[in-house]
């Protein structure tokens, strides 16, 4: 064990970084954003190292999209002191199904061609998704979980595949906490 902590440290810190924020998330609190940044920074190098490129840069994002997390949480629109979970409307299921191919489309073909990219159309595929749950998590859209759990599935046999085994146990336990975020979640609706 000590030793695949010291070959292994910053995959350790990832994963509890990870843990953190997701269940500060599930508890709608908005600390969870602020971890969800160090999270990111750290799976940036892990994913660039690991030669999944749209995962290193969907971290990059991930920083990019908790700043606005930040913000939708705490000076929303209405001026409440607290974003109210809502479900997403059908027209905007459209639109990021519309994205998800696009995206997975295009950033698959350029990885594959220009980076050598290992599994770039699934990695793409699952890098749109995140990108579209975490924008629904910032909006508070209930939905946000049930992409996420889809999502946590595939991203732990790809993960299993490029050896990265800690990161797949941190994705089954985030499953977990994606199915109470989605339980509190709707709790919280009534």
């Amino acid at each position: 064990m000590t030793e695949y902590l010291q070959q292994n440290w910053l995959e350790v810190l990832g994963i509890i970084t990870s843990l953190i924020c997701v269940w500060l998330n599930t508890r709608q609190n908005v600390w969870g954003w602020f971890w969800a940044m160090v999270s990111s920074g750290i799976y940036a190098v892990i994913f660039w190292q690991s030669n999944l490129k749209s995962d290193a840069e969907l971290q990059i994002v991930f920083i990019l999209l908790s700043i606005y997390g930040i913000y939708e949480w705490k000076f929303n629109k209405s001026k409440e002191p607290i974003l109210s979970v809502s479900k997403i409307s059908l027209q905007l299921i459209i639109i990021c199904l519309v994205f998800l191919g696009l995206f997975t489309g295009i950033s698959g073909y350029l990885h594959h061609k220009y980076l050598g990219a290992s599994l770039p159309y699934l990695d793409a595929g699952l890098t749109a998704i995140s990108l579209i749950a975490t924008w629904m998590t910032a909006r508070k859209y209930l939905e946000n979980w049930l992409l996420w759990i889809g999502a946590n599935v595939c991203y732990v046999g790809m993960y299993v595949y490029k050896g990265l085994y800690g990161t797949s146990i941190l994705y089954v336990l985030l499953i977990v906490l994606a199915v109470k975020g989605f339980v509190d979640w709707r709790r919280s609706m009534r």
